[in-house]
């Protein structure tokens, strides 16, 4: 059994929670590698829902170990209260099942407040953050003046360093944002308490992982958000803050590259997207009403109604080819249900030019056009079905379409939010050894 990475093909919220919930079955680590808890991984196990945010979504799985890597940008307040939450509803957590890089950077209270301040001040302009703290957090990463975990542990060092941040935080909350500065000693109090409470959890993530991927333990590693939110990839400047698929592992989880043996992409039937930026195939009507609506489309962590638009397959071509996968799920198939016909955005245009890649070169994607390719809906529920075989024919249709257009495997497909709501695909194993076969190319249906 391989090390698999499993990633969000498109804008985030894919369900990506289950998936790796359903995967952590057969692994024996789970790995969360970037982001913060800006991220809102929805697992529902026996009509129960749990909304993981930085705990990796392998917890609710016995004897499993979880890791958070140096990626990642720790909120120790979410963190722990997250971990008291999952306690009261019985799963057990401890030292032996979750454990905390010391070396990921620690979000304080000053990130948030500069976070909301700063879209605030941005105004039309802003970028649409989650206001947790999470890109200022990165920033002072960047530049080198922000703390790590490690550091809540050394009273000394926690006081220099966090003397010298809060020095420069407080001004520029002061007289930027006409805010109240926060005050050193409470602050140290504070997250010297949070980090006492954490230090059982904390070690050298980076070091462990390597040992056990040596000893040939089977990994899953877990993004957050989406590729085309990827701060270097994605539709920049509306992105996150870190590198969300693939190429994020090496660094964020301290693992050598070739430790990462299987790439599978997860893509709904639709697209979706939450805060602002171009989303060339949303659908402002009565249309993205009724997705919205039968795909229960708020965010799982800010409650946000999410834009709701048709499958975007230049995007999803780019996001799959940019993380090397070997095959992807489709989510949220049973959503559309009831459609009397399913559209897929397959080439953008823009004055004389027709694009059927994504491309940097691209002009601004809020002035592009879409070019879609229709298909006959279909009218019967499928979220009770467990084989292909079973679909509705045009159900059935519309996903060896895209399987074929989007040049790699559909290796499942899920039709509900329970974790056993799935239908496999034949021959294609998420842990297997081997990746499935090649799809027959499909540009020349766009």
């Amino acid at each position: 059994m391989p090390s698999v990475c499993v990633f969000g093909a498109q804008w985030g919220d894919e369900g990506k929670g289950k998936i790796i919930d359903r995967m952590a079955r057969d692994a024996e680590v789970v790995v969360r590698y970037q982001g913060g808890a800006n991220a809102g991984h929805t697992v529902v196990v026996g009509g129960e829902k749990y909304v993981l945010h930085l705990v990796p979504s392998g917890i609710l799985h016995p004897g499993k170990i979880n890791a958070i890597g140096a990626g990642v940008a720790l909120d120790p307040l979410a963190l722990l209260g997250e971990i008291e939450g999952l306690e009261q509803r019985g799963v057990v957590i401890g030292a032996s099942n979750l454990r905390v890089a010391a070396n990921a950077h620690v979000i304080f209270e000053h990130h948030k407040r500069i976070d909301q301040a700063g879209e605030r001040w941005r105004g039309v302009g802003r970028i649409g953050t989650t206001g947790r703290g999470i890109g200022p957090c990165y920033a002072d990463k960047a530049s080198r003046t922000g703390l790590r975990v490690a550091d809540l542990l050394d009273p000394v060092r926690c006081r220099e360093r966090l003397r010298a941040a809060l020095a420069e935080k407080n001004a520029l909350l002061t007289q930027v944002h006409g805010e109240q500065a926060l005050d050193l000693e409470q602050s140290l109090e504070r997250y010297s308490t949070l980090g006492k409470r954490l230090q059982s959890y904390v070690g050298d993530v980076g070091a462990e992982l390597r040992g056990l991927w040596r000893a040939g333990r089977k990994i899953l590693f877990e993004g957050a958000q989406g590729a085309m939110l990827d701060l270097d990839h994605g539709t920049y400047p509306f992105v996150t803050s870190s590198n969300t698929g693939a190429n994020g592992i090496s660094s964020g989880a301290g693992v050598p590259p070739r430790a990462i043996e299987r790439v599978l992409g997860i893509a709904k039937a639709y697209c979706t997207r939450v805060g602002e930026g171009p989303f060339p195939s949303e659908e402002l009507g009565p249309i993205g009403e009724k997705i919205r609506s039968q795909g229960n489309e708020y965010g799982a962590t800010t409650g946000r109604p999410r834009r709701c638009g048709w499958l975007d397959l230049v995007a999803l071509r780019y996001a799959l080819d940019l993380n090397g996968a070997d095959g992807w799920i489709m989510t949220n198939l049973d959503v559309l249900s009831g459609f009397d016909t399913v559209k897929v955005g397959v080439a953008y245009r823009a004055g004389n030019s027709r694009w059927t890649e994504f491309s940097s070169e691209m002009p601004s994607l809020e002035q592009v056009q879409v070019e879609w390719q229709e298909f006959p809906g279909w009218r019967e529920p499928i979220d009770h079905l467990r084989r292909f075989e079973d679909l509705p024919q045009a159900a059935r249709d519309y996903v060896e379409w895209v399987e074929r257009a989007s040049e790699v495997p559909i290796v499942m497909l899920s039709i509900g939010p329970d974790r056993d709501q799935v239908i496999p695909r034949a021959g294609h194993g998420l842990f297997a050894s081997q990746p499935g076969p090649v799809v027959a190319p499909g540009r020349a249906l766009v």
